[in-house]
């Protein structure tokens, strides 16, 4: 039986890419104060779940891994839990109730409260800080990351959209950026420890707007890539309404900015997106696809896309498949929808989908999308591209995993190289989700 050290840590991360960086925040918090990463959970004397609240199966997946940690805690009685990110913000009257096995809440916000709330667990009772603080960004907060090859900057926190299914709004609070020259000192820092490849990140990334200075986002991204030349620069995710032509020529004329843009639509529809509270109508969109076509060409796009949204009528499921079809996306996030608690749309709408239609829909826009990006992967092969090789290969240690400047995925063939390495492969294969071919 391994023995669990009462100031040792474990973090399991669910949902999206802020929630890895804030994982790396929270490492960082725990250490100074003294406590020490563990290496697996078992060996931990704390663990701590850093949650998603933004879809429902992702709640379901917390509550299914606390009943598998509550077996352990009834094992060993000195082992702390606690529950960090958007779930408890979000359900801070229900969360408590989850598991009996939460001993502690910490929201998005509250990151540097942990070492304290810790402490207070074990002089008894469970503990919640919970509080809204619309200054915290954790700026001076040096993330411990791991690897070395791609980090996460988050550059801003928040949402102010309010679009009617999301609940992010009520997790993370109103929209506020890093400041210009924080963000530059710790890309500086990535640099100097050899990143290669450095991800700009926010709810809305593309809204930053420098606190100090006023600078936007696009200045932003053609100073991080002049500091980082080395580097490829990624960003999302975006918000059609804050596409500009600035920013798209910036993409354009720095080469070392990646030609690939992530842009959530979630309807084809005018009439839907109008119920979503998306700002924006469906022309608008595609006018952005076309700025963006003709400024970036062979510039890779994905997107977010949600079926059976409340009133959803055929005619509008159908506009959803022909935006798929005339766009071609390289991918989408596909859902259905289901309704957030506390959210616009379960205030004011109904959610009156059936579920066996929205899986139907989502079926199709399923079976379309895959057809789309296997037609887009069959065209690569037979050409050259250049992989920033990750990690191994999971099905075998003699082949490489890694992605092209456009996101796709590519497995080769390992050849003496590692991760880390930029190699040019020959593709010679494809499914709809992965190239594969040779190093040339």
């Amino acid at each position: 039986m391994t023995t669990r050290g009462k100031n040792t840590f474990y973090i399991h991360t669910f949902g999206c890419q802020m929630n890895q960086a804030d994982s790396a925040i929270i490492t960082a918090l725990l250490q100074q104060a003294g406590y020490t990463l563990a290496e697996s959970e078992e060996s931990a004397g704390i663990i701590l779940l850093n949650t998603c609240a933004v879809r429902e199966n992702a709640v379901d997946r917390i509550e299914h891994y606390l009943q598998r940690i509550q077996g352990m805690k009834k094992r060993d009685k000195t082992l702390t839990i606690g529950l960090a990110g958007c779930i408890p913000q979000f359900q801070r009257e229900e969360t408590l109730t989850l598991s009996p096995a939460i001993d502690f809440l910490a929201g998005p916000d509250t990151y540097r409260t942990l070492p304290a709330l810790i402490e207070q667990v074990r002089t008894g009772g469970n503990i919640a800080s919970l509080e809204f603080n619309s200054a915290e960004t954790y700026e001076g907060v040096d993330p411990v990351r791991q690897g070395v090859i791609s980090a996460l900057v988050p550059v801003m926190r928040g949402c102010n959209n309010m679009c009617a299914y999301c609940v992010v709004p009520f997790t993370r609070g109103r929209e506020r950026s890093q400041p210009f020259s924080a963000v530059m000192g710790e890309v500086k820092q990535l640099v100097a420890s050899g990143y290669r490849e450095i991800t700009l990140i926010g709810q809305n990334v593309n809204s930053y707007h420098d606190p100090e200075q006023g600078t936007h986002f696009a200045a932003l991204l053609d100073a991080v890539s002049r500091e980082a030349p080395e580097a490829r620069i990624r960003f999302t995710t975006s918000h059609p309404k804050d596409i500009s032509e600035s920013l798209l020529r910036t993409i354009a004329d720095r080469p070392n900015i990646c030609h690939h843009i992530h842009l959530p639509v979630q309807s084809g529809s005018t009439n839907m997106l109008g119920r979503m509270n998306r700002g924006h109508t469906i022309e608008e969109y595609r006018e952005k696809i076309a700025m963006i076509r003709s400024i970036i060409p062979g510039v890779a796009l994905s997107t977010d896309i949600i079926a059976g949204f409340c009133g959803e009528q055929e005619e509008d499921h159908q506009a959803s498949l022909k935006l798929l079809s005339e766009v071609r996306f390289d991918l989408a996030y596909m859902f259905f929808y289901s309704t957030r608690p506390g959210t616009l749309a379960a205030r004011t709408l109904v959610d009156d989908v059936p579920e066996t239609v929205k899986k139907r829909r989502l079926q199709e826009i399923i079976d379309l999308q895959n057809s789309i990006s296997a037609e887009l992967y069959q065209d690569a092969i037979g050409s050259v591209v250049e992989v920033l090789a990750e990690t191994e290969s999971k099905r075998s240690a003699g082949q490489l995993m890694g992605r092209t400047a456009s996101n796709r995925a590519v497995v080769f063939d390992r050849e003496g190289y590692q991760p880390g390495d930029l190699v040019r492969v020959l593709i010679t294969a494809a499914t709809s989700a992965t190239l594969t071919g040779q190093p040339e």
